[in-house]
């Protein structure tokens, strides 16, 4: 049985990332999923002053070790104007200061959703770009297009078309744990 960390690059309370997340840890059997919500992980922007001044919070520290004990990582990204959110990007900023490779070797299931038929695509390709840098292997990715339409809280992904897709992509992360 492997662990697997799963969270959402959105600090929004009413996340549609997280929602994707959430739903896609509750298909996954056999493995230990720890879902985290990162709305309570409010981390500040980060500076390389605030670093000297202050050093590392104890929940940052806390997050990269449980990145660093997982098998594998799920996590969703959303997009602000075409590009990973602010919040997102400085998370990987402050967990590549505390450790470069804070996902070395670490098989991940990276997906997006948004509003829009894009489903986050250019968020998702922007993060999949930079996060081997961090030693990640990005063994599966995913976009949710028009969520609205296509995700029901009860039901999950209802396109029929789409929910097949997104099982072969959590389906090719989990062969690589």
């Amino acid at each position: 049985m492997a662990s697997i960390l799963a969270f959402a690059g959105s600090n929004s309370s009413k996340s549609i990332n997280y929602q994707l997340v959430k739903h896609t840890a509750s298909i996954i059997e056999g493995h230990k999923v720890h879902l985290l919500n990162m709305a309570n992980f409010p981390f500040p922007m980060f500076s390389e002053d605030y670093e000297r001044d202050n050093g590392y919070s104890n929940s940052l520290v806390e997050l990269k070790n449980d990145m660093i004990k997982a098998d594998g990582i799920i996590v969703s990204v959303n997009e602000h104007n075409s590009a990973p959110s602010a919040y997102f990007k400085n998370l990987t900023d402050w967990l590549s200061r505390v450790e470069r490779k804070f996902l070395d070797g670490k098989p991940v299931l990276l997906m997006s959703t948004s509003g829009g038929q894009r489903g986050g695509v250019s968020a998702l390709e922007a993060t999949k770009a930079v996060l081997p840098r961090f030693g990640a292997d990005v063994a599966a990715t995913f976009t949710l297009p028009s969520f609205q339409e296509n995700f029901k809280e009860k039901a999950g992904i209802v396109n029929a078309e789409l929910a097949e897709e997104h099982r072969a992509a959590v389906d090719q992360f989990l062969s690589k744990l």
